[in-house]
């Protein structure tokens, strides 16, 4: 798709942000029927319920600039797909799976953070404030998303070690 100008880029971007979240909240409900620690699967469905507000916020969005979302194709997203459910299926110690589920998923946050930084930007060159307050409010969500799952594999990993200890 051939971009003229910043403000075709910004709907590119934000159409891919958009592309994106509803992907990763199809991928978070498969995960968490993978994932069997309760916690793991909480963290998950609350991103899933996190992601709903955010294609909301981005709707919002594309109201407030006057446009509709790009179609676009996208093959990332469906690699790392194919990636986690194989390499999720090889994976025995429940444990070592949980601890690679919650990997995963920090690293499609992390995709998303980057992305809202950049939209974020581009909001601000464009001098649409509002914009930019929804998208600001999107980052604050994927960011506590990230502190999460940090907490989560922290308390995976004391416990197992604490089992250990107790051994």
């Amino acid at each position: 798709m051939p971009v003229k100008d910043p403000k075709e880029l910004f709907v590119v971007l934000l159409s891919d942000a958009r592309q994106s979240t509803e992907r990763t909240t199809r991928l978070m409900q498969e995960i968490s029927q993978i994932a069997q620690d309760p916690q793991v699967k909480e963290a998950l469905e609350e991103s899933e319920f996190v992601a709903g507000q955010t294609l909301a916020k981005l709707d919002q969005c594309f109201k407030l600039i006057g446009e509709k979302p790009a179609k676009l194709s996208r093959r990332l997203h469906d690699v790392l797909v194919e990636d986690l459910r194989a390499e999720a299926a090889d994976i025995q110690s429940p444990v070592a799976r949980h601890l690679y589920i919650l990997a995963k998923a920090v690293q499609l946050i992390h995709f998303r953070v980057s992305e809202y930084i950049a939209l974020i930007a581009a909001a601000e060159i464009s001098g649409n404030r509002a914009v930019g307050e929804l998208l600001e409010s999107c980052l604050a969500d994927r960011l506590m998303a990230v502190e999460r799952a940090r907490r989560l594999i922290r308390n995976i990993v004391e416990t197992k070690v604490q089992g250990r200890s107790a051994a």
